[in-house]
């Protein structure tokens, strides 16, 4: 049995976390891209373009999930997929 070093522990859990990122990005993307069509086409069906009961409701999902911090975190998120209001 070989025994990992410190460093060694670290390196692999940076690329675990480097990896995880990565997804994290993409899927943020993802969110972009769908959110993006749901304010087009909610614009071109005479809407407006943020419905601010539904991102409550984000706000509020992050914050249960997250604690506190969820909701700065859920800010940033809405402010990507919608822009600054």
């Amino acid at each position: 049995m070989t025994a990992t070093t410190p460093e060694q522990t670290i390196s692999d859990a940076r690329q675990r976390i480097d990896a995880l990122d990565d997804r994290i990005i993409g899927l943020i993307q993802e969110r972009m891209a769908v959110s993006a069509v749901i304010q087009e086409t909610r614009i071109t069906s005479g809407g407006r373009r943020v419905h601010l009961s539904r991102e409550m409701e984000i706000l509020d999902r992050y914050r249960q999930a997250l604690g506190k911090p969820g909701t700065p975190l859920a800010m940033t998120l809405l402010e990507l997929c919608r822009g600054r209001i």
